[in-house]
């Protein structure tokens, strides 16, 4: 067993420690993100901020079950988003006790990398690349729900609209709410569903019934803090991982996949591209 003398464990803790510890621009988006968690909470008591907010990060709990379908060979039928109901994906096949956690931890998980990538200017446009792909997949899936379709259009909108603001700066900051809000309404979606009441509907009641061992609500308090270790790894990435300056950050952007009209913007800027493939879907869609 490798043996680590006292000078060399307080090397490990020192860089463990300067790694963790915020520059300036990470602590403004710390100060930013605790912000959003105070935001969050009033909008959920607002009735029409609070049902859109509910029915963006219910699509992310759905496309996560249906992705975990995918990966275990399901067929998906369809994908229902309701604010009210909490939103429904069809499928057959697949492997339940995968699919079925999938929904909070998926959506956890989406939550914590966007709350990462809410760190760089850079890593948020690429995650906006990401979610481009998640929206044309649940598009698809949901064909038939205009309430899917009013969100995507909505939100990709938005995407383009702070990817163009301020060299993209503010597409960073909209990266990072869309993750706290995911994450915060999974933590309070376990707690409301499996552990404060037992919801016979729930994910973890029909989990706790294919598994046998546990009850739904010991499966919630699991869940609960799988999402917990989510969300705080989602914010020791983001340190960790970018430690640039705003104006590091600032010219980096500038020269990778800037927005029109940027200094440094090209005319194969994928925006372009993004809104055209929405365009194609919508126009599908009407004609169909």
């Amino acid at each position: 067993m490798p043996y680590l003398d006292d000078q060399t464990f307080n090397l490990y803790a020192r860089d463990v420690s300067t790694q963790l510890t915020p520059n300036a621009t990470q602590r403004t988006t710390l100060i930013v993100a605790g912000c959003y968690v105070v935001v969050i909470a009033i909008l959920w008591h607002v009735p029409v901020l609070s049902w859109i907010s509910a029915l963006l990060t219910v699509g992310f709990h759905e496309m996560s079950h249906a992705i975990a379908g995918i990966l275990t060979c399901a067929t998906i039928h369809s994908v229902e988003l309701d604010p009210d109901e909490g939103g429904e994906t069809r499928m057959s096949g697949g492997i339940s006790w995968i699919t079925l956690p999938a929904g909070y931890l998926g959506s956890s998980l989406i939550g914590a990398a966007l709350i990462a990538c809410g760190f760089d200017t850079n890593a948020s446009k690429i995650a906006c690349l990401a979610l481009g792909v998640f929206f044309l997949f649940t598009l698809w899936w949901a064909r038939r729900n205009w309430l899917t379709w009013a969100l995507i259009l909505g939100m990709s909108g938005l995407i383009v609209l702070f990817w163009l603001v301020a060299d993209s700066v503010a597409l960073r900051f909209f990266v990072l709410f869309v993750g706290v809000m995911s994450d915060l309404y999974v933590l309070w979606d376990v707690i409301d569903d499996t552990i404060a009441r037992k919801v016979n509907s729930s994910d973890a009641s029909a989990f706790a019934r294919i598994c046998g061992c546990f009850p739904s609500r010991v499966w919630g308090v699991i869940w609960l803090i799988i999402a917990f270790m989510f969300f705080a790894a989602g914010v020791i990435v983001g340190l960790v991982a970018f430690k640039e300056s705003a104006s590091e950050q600032k010219t980096e952007a500038a020269n990778f996949l800037p927005a029109p009209g940027s200094s440094g913007a090209m005319a194969s800027a994928p925006i372009p591209s993004v809104l055209l493939m929405i365009v194609t879907a919508l126009s599908w869609k009407l004609l169909s």
